[in-house]
């Protein structure tokens, strides 16, 4: 099958906000009266990002959402995506049941897919899959990274961890209970991105970011570009109800400070908002938790229930570069 054969039949599907998607040498968009355009992209890699023989729709869900993700970070409204693939070789089955992971994605987000392109590698482990993806936010009213200030609550939605522990289950590193395994592979592979928080957090968060590679490393990019520093209580990060009854001590922290593959939202807002942001958990049903402070000093300090410092480079954090 040609690439365009191809394209037509695994990728094209009707618009709903695009003057012109597939088909033509690009595709033309028109962006909202008073909006900015929020832009991202991300590369997975098969054997770094995911294993060679994922199931393909959670693949598909999963290269999305990922950048959904980065969309609910800054308050914006995805909107617009493209998608370059670079596959071993042309697998219908496989193409087909990626395509509906990808669009069942793409459906709940009320996302466009405009454009892209698809190439062959030579060896099954050099799939490649490249997404960028394009949104919408009121001109002025992104929530950036470098808004945090002294005295800022620091909160994160959901549960850490969850996919981490997913991963090593999977690796044979750790041993989950059987009634536990598919609510923590499902945070694995099939991630929410929390698109309506993202969007109720403009004007109430002074910064934001998604927890991508763990809360540790993604936070202290809030501290650097906010020339800030911050306390966070161990005991007041949530999990799930697994990695608290079974996982302690060391472990315990490598998956909730470290894990990654979290796909939550961490932000800081002035005390005052409190009440706003517990009403904006209720609205949404979504378990939203107060995990520590801003600083002035310009450290990464855990405490432990005893209020005691943990040493973070023993979850393998480090502190000159975040992770």
């Amino acid at each position: 099958m040609a690439e365009f054969e191809l394209i037509e039949q695994h990728f094209t599907r009707l618009t709903r906000h695009t003057n012109l998607g597939i088909g033509d040498d690009a595709a033309l968009i028109s962006v909202s009266e008073g909006m900015e355009l929020a832009i991202s992209a991300d590369m997975l890699v098969s054997g770094t990002h995911f294993f060679a023989d994922a199931d393909p729709y959670q693949l598909g869900w999963k290269s999305l959402a990922v950048n959904v993700s980065d969309m609910a970070a800054m308050g914006a409204v995805p909107k617009w995506v493209t998608l370059a693939i670079a596959l071993p070789q042309q697998d219908d089955v496989w193409l087909s049941q990626f395509s509906q992971g990808f669009f069942a994605c793409a459906n709940t987000f009320n996302i466009d897919l405009i454009g892209g392109d698809t190439t062959k590698t030579q060896q099954k482990e050099n799939l490649t899959i490249s997404v960028q993806i394009m949104g919408e936010v009121p001109r002025g009213q992104a929530i950036k990274r470098s808004g945090a200030k002294v005295g800022d609550d620091i909160w994160v939605s959901g549960p850490l961890g969850k996919a981490a522990v997913g991963l090593q289950h999977l690796l044979g590193n750790l041993v989950i209970d059987s009634e536990a395994v598919t609510e923590h592979l499902a945070a694995l592979h099939m991630p929410a991105p929390r698109v309506d928080l993202g969007i109720v957090l403009r004007g109430i968060a002074n910064s934001c970011l998604d927890i991508s590679d763990g809360l540790l490393g993604d936070l202290q990019h809030i501290l650097k570009a906010s020339n800030v520093g911050a306390q966070i209580q161990l005991n007041a990060i949530p999990t799930s109800e697994f990695i608290a009854q079974h996982l302690d001590g060391i472990t315990f922290q490598r998956y909730v400070l470290a894990g990654g593959d979290d796909y939550e939202l961490c932000f800081t807002a002035a005390t005052d908002k409190a009440d706003q942001i517990l009403a904006v958990s209720q609205q949404l049903n979504l378990p939203l938790s107060k995990i520590g402070k801003i600083t002035h000093e310009k450290a990464l300090e855990v405490l432990d229930a005893r209020q005691q410092t943990i040493t973070l480079d023993s979850l393998g954090y480090n502190h000159f570069n975040g992770h």
